[in-house]
């Protein structure tokens, strides 16, 4: 799963250009969402989205996906768990503190950042904390339901 990892890192363009038209779609199936039900569709999409992004980001299904905001790099996978930066223990060679062989999240997450051009900016905005209740269910679900519900309000604004 490391090196997959660290190929989606090196890749960030290429995901968040397919991630960007991804949702685009995935937003505008909002109203078949709404009609089978999001809690019907909760389980089901969860399994898939655990699926995908466990391989390609070796996601921990935070419920809060931030990967747009951190270079394609989750930030879940920090052994202590900081969600908005390295934290004072990173090593001269990048690695991390806690696990030696591994890169640190941050660092990887930031140079993740530099390759993306949407949304690589967005590493520099501080992120909420982690909502452990949302943990195993769908971001993808939640992007979609807070999307149309926005463009709901703004219609009738």
């Amino acid at each position: 799963m490391y090196s997959v990892r660290r190929w989606s890192v090196r890749h960030a363009r290429g995901l968040e250009t397919f991630y960007t038209l991804f949702e685009k779609a995935f937003v505008a199936l909002d109203p078949l969402w709404s009609r089978i039900g999001y809690q019907r569709m909760e389980k089901p999409v969860a399994a898939f989205e655990r699926t995908v992004k466990g391989f390609l980001f070796d996601c921990k299904m935070c419920g809060q996906c931030a990967l747009s905001s951190t270079g394609m790099s989750c930030s879940m996978n920090c052994p202590k768990n900081l969600r908005n930066g390295p934290c004072g223990g990173v090593r001269a060679n990048g690695h991390c503190e806690v696990r030696p062989e591994m890169k640190c999240v941050w660092v990887e997450g930031f140079a993740g950042s530099q390759r993306m051009r949407i949304t690589g900016q967005q590493i520099h905005v501080v992120q909420k904390p982690v909502d452990r209740r949302l943990e195993g269910r769908s971001s993808w679900l939640k992007v979609a339901r807070e999307s149309a519900a926005a463009r709901k309000a703004e219609v009738q604004a």
